[in-house]
């Protein structure tokens, strides 16, 4: 339960701040932001992601006690790389004060997108390690104090300094604090190192997170070379425009995509520690039938409720193009969601994870072509489909690898089945709720939605979420399962 709740306040408070920080830098500077900020994701991904990955795999509660190695290896690590982009930020914001004394110059802003990453990359490693530790205190500890932090500093950034270096390096600075408050916590007992184990440990981290990270960084290149693209075609503000709709759709249907992510795949990687690989398979199985159940209600709710949260929420100046823009990528993303929270896993815990390279080139190949292809015919919003066809095409791909040959994935296809018809219901009922006043229209589309989808979910059990609910309602109080 603590990690929903950690969920739901990191989702709240990520999606305000990141409409208030569009609001105080407007479209042409929020575009410069978005596109910073999507190289910072970028340069997380290739440094850091690797390790937190082999974190969420490898290391738990009974590895920190029997094989501390483990951890030794990744905070080295992790250590190595934080000091080398931390010199090169360094650099970067020496030579820019030296060559290009200006906050919007290419080095400032390559500076601030490095403290950024830095911050970004100790805060997830640390994170991760919490979860592996089903510490959910803990991790709810370091999110709140993280969303806090960023908040306060980031809008504060935002207001007095209105350039992108500022906000990028308050987020940096937001996310390395939080772990600096609450580090004593995330240690573990000191050991002698055993070099030998050293070294055996990053040769598996290698092995296992490399292939991952190559696809996550290809992944995250789209929306870099996409809002490039529209950048050079259509301007910065139309980037901007862009890059608000591409946040505020991924991170309503992928945020809760990454809080399941975060207690299924822990799961399976427990019941493979108690119970063998085939039984860590079949709960896989299961848990792509939990994330499809609870992320396509999701994708159709936002679609659903999209004009009136245009009418409400999003800054004037995005209105318009936001709503377009976001309406051809809620099915990208979804796929997305699906690729990393209900296939990926799979290949993770199969530890072959090289397929999931393939997928992300074809991906990237489809979303190139598009950009050849589209923006001629169809304007900015050519770069938006093109976008989506390549996720979708990546999703199907790697579908296609899991669900085919000898050792091929079972689905709970009833569950799934059960949750598109249930979708489709719900949507449907919501369909003329679209046209309405904007203030009505959320208020009724929300509770109704709920509502649909719920009843339905609880009359049919979708994916055993009835039994999940009813078990966590009836429990009695000696019986409470520790904090996840």
């Amino acid at each position: 339960m603590a990690v929903i709740a950690a969920f739901v306040l990191n989702a709240g408070l990520n999606f305000v701040l990141g409409l208030l920080i569009a609001k105080l830098l407007g479209p042409a500077e929020f575009g410069l932001f978005a596109l910073a900020t999507a190289g910072a994701i970028v340069a997380n991904t290739v440094l850091f992601e690797w390790l937190r990955l082999s974190a969420t795999r490898f290391y738990s509660a009974r590895v920190r006690i029997d094989e501390p190695w483990i951890r030794q290896g990744l905070d080295r690590a992790y250590m190595a790389l934080t000091l080398s982009l931390f010199v090169a930020a360094l650099i970067c914001a020496g030579l820019g004060f030296t060559l290009e004394p200006n906050a919007g110059s290419r080095l400032a802003i390559t500076a601030g997108a490095a403290v950024a990453a830095l911050g970004i990359g100790v805060f997830d490693y640390h994170a991760a390690l919490a979860r592996a530790r089903f510490d959910g205190r803990l991790y709810f500890n370091l999110v709140a104090v993280k969303n806090g932090l960023a908040f306060v500093l980031m809008a504060g950034a935002a207001w007095f300094f209105p350039q992108p270096v500022w906000v990028l390096t308050a987020a940096g600075i937001s996310q390395a604090f939080a772990i600096l408050l609450l580090y004593r916590p995330l240690r573990d007992p000191i050991v002698p190192r055993v070099r030998l184990k050293l070294r055996e440990a990053w040769r598996l981290f290698v092995a296992y997170g490399l292939p991952l990270i190559t696809a996550n960084a290809i992944y995250q290149l789209l929306p870099f070379l996409n809002r490039g693209s529209i950048a050079s075609h259509a301007g910065l503000a139309e980037a901007g425009y862009f890059a608000l709709a591409a946040d505020v759709t991924t991170r309503s249907i992928g945020t809760l995509g990454t809080a399941l992510d975060l207690l299924l795949f822990q799961l399976a990687v427990r019941v493979e520690e108690e119970q063998g690989r085939a039984a860590a398979e079949r709960q896989v199985g299961l848990n792509i039938g939990v994330v499809v159940a609870l992320l396509l209600p999701c994708a159709v709710g936002f679609w659903a409720v999209l004009p009136a949260l245009e009418a409400l929420v999003v800054p004037e100046a995005y209105r318009g193009p936001f709503a377009a823009y976001a309406g051809l990528m809620v099915p990208g993303f979804f796929c997305l969601a699906m690729t990393n929270f209900a296939l990926n896993p799979i290949f993770q815990i199969r530890r072959r994870t090289r397929p999931v390279i393939a997928a992300a080139l074809v991906g990237l190949a489809l979303n190139g072509l598009g950009l050849w292809l589209l923006p001629s015919r169809y304007g900015p919003e050519g770069i938006a489909i093109a976008q989506t066809a390549g996720l979708g095409a990546a999703t199907l791909i790697l579908a296609w690898r899991a669900l085919t040959g000898p050792q091929r994935l079972h689905l709970p296809w009833w569950e799934i089945l059960a949750a598109s018809i249930a979708s489709l219901a719900m949507a449907l009922c919501l369909l003329p709720l679209r046209h309405i006043e904007p203030t009505r229209a959320l208020l009724l589309s929300v509770p109704l939605g709920m509502a649909i989808y719920g009843a339905l979910v609880w009359l049919f059990d979708i994916a055993g979420l009835r039994g999940h609910v009813a078990a966590r309602l009836t429990r009695s109080p000696p019986e409470t399962a520790p904090a996840e």
